[in-house]
């Protein structure tokens, strides 16, 4: 038994991987359920078991798509076929997809299953993210809309402030860019396979200063599905397989170091001096997993401009704060480089189908430890990590370990 800090206890928390799957990520134009069915087959055939035998499917809800975007769970079971599983679904914004893995994750370490399915999957809107319509004013992210904080220019404001305060460059925000771009150039799942060169970046439209179009990422269709498993089930089958070792769904302590939108400020029942939210999703999990920084072989990141995966770098202790700039221009974070950062490609070559991101992160992170990354692939990966952040407070990081 391990105490982290805060009280925390974790005991027996490793669940094996026993396989992933993905929908390729696009503009597709068809029901999020196809995406999901597409990618729950895919991880079953992955990992050698028929959806027969799955105890308990995990869906990450998908609040553009109507009622069955909202019952996720019980709407892939329907569509792989009615079998008695039981079944749950979460949302949690962008870290919808971590929230359905540790609901699986729990069901097992519980002992109430051996066997899980988790699944997310989205159809988005053209443009970017905006919330339900209406006049809304009690909804937060409502609020932050109408006064003309958009996605964008979120990013935005988080752009300067690391120029600001680090010295970030539009350069290096376009290194970003570049670098995952070639990553996920050879990625049969990324939507955009492309290796964009400085001069086409900077040359893309201005959306919200400093951040031009191609230092944002877009909205997309996709779908993602990961089969877990119980240790013992694993080793019964005489699979070796990675293991999850930790999740993290921390919420936030105020007073923050950065402003979240929407929640610009609240009422804290445990106040902490010098506090980041971002950061400490990732401290938990460490703890969790009873590792450091120093032990991740590659993290997957929530890029959704290209600047923001500078903030991810010191969140995750990569690097000292400030230090990010740094990192990324000495090469550390690209493939070949001491700590590759979205060897996938990243949001930036997938963009955001907000219930499968963070299930996808972690099928790269599977493939990336099994070696079965392609070109992309970084040598010797024994550790690796993903982080996410959602709305109102919703974050996750998940470590796979080979």
């Amino acid at each position: 038994m391990e105490v982290a800090a805060g009280g925390a206890r974790f005991v027996n928390s490793e669940v094996a991987v026993l396989g992933v799957g993905m929908h390729p990520w696009g503009k597709w134009g068809r029901n999020f359920v196809d995406y999901g069915v597409h990618a729950a087959r895919a991880a079953l055939a992955d990992a050698g078991v028929s959806w027969q035998d799955v105890q308990f499917i995990s869906g990450a809800a998908t609040m553009r798509c109507g009622y069955p975007g909202y019952v996720a769970g019980a709407t892939f079971a329907q569509a792989l076929g009615w079998q008695g599983a039981e079944v749950n679904t979460s949302y949690a914004a962008c870290a919808s997809g971590a929230q359905a893995l540790a609901a699986a994750r729990a069901k097992i370490l519980s002992g109430a299953c051996e066997l899980a399915l988790v699944v997310g999957a989205d159809t988005t809107p053209k443009g970017f993210l905006a919330p339900a319509g209406g006049y809304r004013p009690d909804d937060p992210d409502w609020v932050r809309f109408h006064l003309g904080i958009t996605n964008p220019t979120y990013f935005a404001l988080y752009a300067r402030r690391r120029m600001e305060l680090y010295g970030a460059t539009v350069d290096d925000f376009t290194q970003v860019k570049v670098k995952n771009s070639a990553h996920g150039a050879s990625n049969p799942n990324a939507r955009y396979r492309k290796r964009f060169t400085r001069e086409e970046v900077l040359a893309s439209a201005m959306v919200a200063d400093p951040l031009r179009l191609l230092h944002v990422c877009a909205t997309s269709d996709g779908g993602a599905a990961v089969v877990l498993a119980s240790l013992e089930f694993a080793k019964r089958h005489g699979r070796q397989v990675p293991r999850v070792v930790a999740i993290s769904t921390v919420t936030p302590r105020f007073a923050s170091q950065e402003v979240e939108m929407p929640d610009i400020a609240t009422d804290s029942a445990a106040a902490v001096a010098g506090h980041s939210f971002r950061a400490s999703i990732a401290t938990r999990a460490y703890e969790e997993a009873g590792i450091g920084p120093e032990d991740v072989s590659l993290a997957e990141v929530y890029d959704l401009a290209a600047s923001t995966e500078l903030d991810w770098y010191e969140y995750l202790r990569l690097c000292p704060v400030g230090g990010a700039e740094q990192l990324l221009r000495s090469g550390a974070t690209a493939i070949g480089g001491r700590i590759p950062v979205n060897a996938s490609g990243g949001l930036a070559c997938f963009g955001e189908a907000v219930p499968a991101q963070a299930l996808a992160q972690v099928c790269e992170l599977v493939w990336q430890l099994r070696g079965q990354a392609g070109e992309r692939q970084v040598s010797g990966a024994r550790v690796g990590i993903s982080a996410n952040q959602g709305l109102f407070g919703h974050g996750s990081a998940v470590i796979v370990k080979r």
